[in-house]
């Protein structure tokens, strides 16, 4: 009985090597098993993973090229990290980073007054027996009209609290996110509505009136932003520049419903991630990842030197041809 057990364990083992094998190098004769094609989609195994000899090369760099406006012309390109700029989608942290900021900027001011707040005498109104009618306390008693509020709001904080690395993640994830879909336009510093000379004279002259300009600037914006593919019809777009541009600012003021500009220091992760597309200036994207790269850069000295954390920004290319990207 052993020998025929041990005898029926090979055969079973040499069946299970020539299962293993692929279809063309199984001899069909002294095969036990038929060759047939599986259900599943085949392709090459080069086509599917990578060899276990070939070195894994993550990516490096992350190239950022740098526009005019609004004839967004290329100007230059820069190299940034792939940990400011190439951070895979987390929308835990997103959710997170959006929800503090919400909670944070709710006011709590609602205040309502209590029976002992209220004005007016604290004498008991009624006897408390012989008038034929309920038993009546103060004026001041919530069952009267005029009488103080039970269990009113009162003047809170509703700010949460979120670790700091935490949320500089959420801000270079949210950048992230927009590079990785092509919504991050970077411009070169001075953003500027380019209003027509002849409109900006007679402004100064004080020529039209509030209407006609307001008119004018909601025509001239409306046209542009269709020009570009950035207005209403597209998502509508956020402008970022580094502090307030008269043009600009008050342009989208005016015609708000094809976008919005805002100052670096007024932008939160939720406003990274409402609208179509960022237009951001090269120094106020620079900015940007500067305040927000805590988990990057270590507090505990190696040798007597910290860790800086990745480098901003490093010029590739000063000028580009435009017959490249044609």
């Amino acid at each position: 009985m052993a020998g025929k057990g041990l005898k029926s364990l090979s055969e079973a083992m040499r069946g299970l090597s020539l299962a293993s094998q692929p279809c063309k190098t199984i001899p069909i004769r002294s095969s036990p098993l038929a060759c047939s094609r599986s259900m599943a989609t085949e392709a090459p195994v080069a086509n599917i993973t990578r060899s276990v000899t070939d070195a894994w090369e993550p990516v490096s760099s992350v190239p950022v090229t740098i526009y005019s406006f609004p004839s967004l012309e290329p100007r230059s390109q820069d190299s940034w990290s792939p940990k400011h700029l190439h951070l895979p989608l987390r929308r835990d942290i997103l959710h997170l980073a959006v929800i503090y900021e919400g909670d944070n900027t709710r006011q709590g001011t609602a205040s309502s007054k209590t029976r002992y707040e209220v004005h007016g005498s604290h004498k008991k109104m009624l006897p408390q027996k012989g008038t034929g009618k309920a038993r009546r306390g103060t004026r001041q008693s919530p069952l009267m009209r005029g009488g103080g509020k039970s269990f009113g709001p009162k003047p809170r904080n509703f700010g949460t609290g979120l670790n700091r690395k935490v949320y500089d993640l959420a801000w270079r994830t949210a950048l992230s996110y927009r590079y990785r879909r092509g919504e991050l336009i970077v411009t070169e510093d001075g953003l500027e509505l380019p209003l027509p000379d002849d409109f900006l004279q007679l402004v100064e002259k004080g020529s039209l009136g509030r209407e006609l300009e307001d008119g004018f600037v909601r025509k001239y914006v409306k046209q542009m932003m269709e020009g570009l593919q950035w207005g209403k019809t597209n998502g509508r777009t956020t402008f970022i520049t580094g502090d307030r541009r008269p043009n600009l600012f008050t342009g989208f003021e005016v015609a708000g419903e094809e976008g919005r500009a805002l100052e670096l220091e007024d932008v939160d992760v939720k406003d990274l991630l409402e609208t179509g597309r960022i237009v951001i200036e090269r120094a106020a994207l620079k900015e940007m990842i500067k305040s927000h790269q805590s988990d990057l850069i270590s507090r505990v000295a190696v040798r007597g030197i910290l860790a800086k954390g990745p480098p901003l920004g490093r010029p590739l290319v000063q000028s580009i041809d435009e017959t490249i990207f044609q």
